[in-house]
């Protein structure tokens, strides 16, 4: 099995490190256009592996796709963080590009591939790489759901003073502000989660949640990393181990939920063929309103990308 993530700042590094220290695949190949970077810390990762003990060869290389070719799986890190000055458009346009010429030499050195995006704006990226690509909806993907998830469970299992394994949840729709937790489908080994808090801590828990990109970037000056890289790792074992894990991820819609041409978060089942199938969950009036004021907000980014220069 082998395994490319291209861009090799901190989440694909990340993403690259989780993969070889659980020895998801015998070779893991990090690409980026910044020369060195690449081969620096895969050669790093490399060297701790007598240390951490797995098999995983970690391989570098700066712009040169033809040592990813034949990859199972394709992560998509690569992209430019919002700048002061710089609009949504902005942003937009230039990730854009990034993910266009990343996703045209994955589909020209890996064109079985199954692509996962977490550059951002992650929705409208997923979008891009599907239209590029023109793989199926089910080998194109987003990594959202995972990482919106991981953290208001990791929010939950503070307030109650209990393990995060044992926290099991639901988000749905955009990554971002417009995210849409279902407390109803919270649990905490087993038991609702609306038995063991009261409801003006956990709105607050998923108000917190909402923002939690933001909070990290207050605090550090720059956006996550170890969580995000952590979430597409765990998404890249799930399909390379066939585990058909029910996860969260960002796909193309087509009818199910009622949506249909918009790219956001939903259950899935994640399989060695990518998207085995989309779990439609059976969604209450408050919950679907939520869901299309996030298919709102999503395809006014979409539409945005539509409008620019081709």
């Amino acid at each position: 099995m082998k395994i490319t993530v291209v861009g090799a700042g901190n989440v694909g590094a990340t993403c690259a490190d989780v993969l070889a220290y659980r020895e998801v695949a015998n070779e893991i190949v990090l690409v980026d256009i910044k020369e060195g970077l690449a081969e620096g810390k895969a050669l790093d990762i490399w060297q701790k592996a007598p240390i951490n003990l797995y098999d995983s060869r970690t391989i570098g290389s700066t712009n040169d796709y033809t040592k990813s070719a034949n990859s199972d799986v394709v992560v998509i890190t690569s992209g430019l963080p919002r700048k002061p000055g710089m609009t949504r458009d902005d942003l937009i346009s230039t990730n854009a590009g990034i993910v266009k010429t990343v996703t045209e030499n994955v589909v020209k050195h890996s064109p079985n591939a199954i692509i996962i995006v977490v550059s951002n704006p992650l929705d409208v990226m997923t979008y891009q790489a599907h239209l590029i690509s023109k793989f199926p909806r089910t080998r194109v993907m987003g990594m959202a759901g995972i990482l919106d998830t991981a953290r208001y469970r990791a929010f939950l299992a503070e307030a109650l003073s209990v393990s995060p394994k044992d926290i099991q949840a639901m988000i749905l729709g955009g990554h971002g502000d417009t995210m849409v937790p279902l407390p109803r489908y919270t649990t905490v080994g087993g038991i609702p989660v609306t038995e063991l808090i009261a409801k003006d801590k956990l709105d607050a828990i998923i108000e917190r949640t909402k923002v939690g990109g933001g909070e990290l970037v207050k605090l550090m000056g720059t956006s996550a990393w170890y969580a995000p890289g952590s979430a597409a790792a765990q998404m890249v074992e799930s399909i390379v181990k066939d585990q058909r894990r029910v996860l969260p991820v960002c796909i193309q819609l087509n009818g199910e939920y009622g949506i249909k041409d918009c790219y956001l978060g939903v259950p899935v089942v994640l399989g060695k063929n990518g998207v085995e199938r989309v779990i439609e969950l059976d969604l209450n009036a408050d919950e679907k309103a939520l869901l299309e004021t996030s298919r709102k907000h999503v395809k006014e980014v979409m539409d945005v990308l539509d409008k620019l220069p081709k």
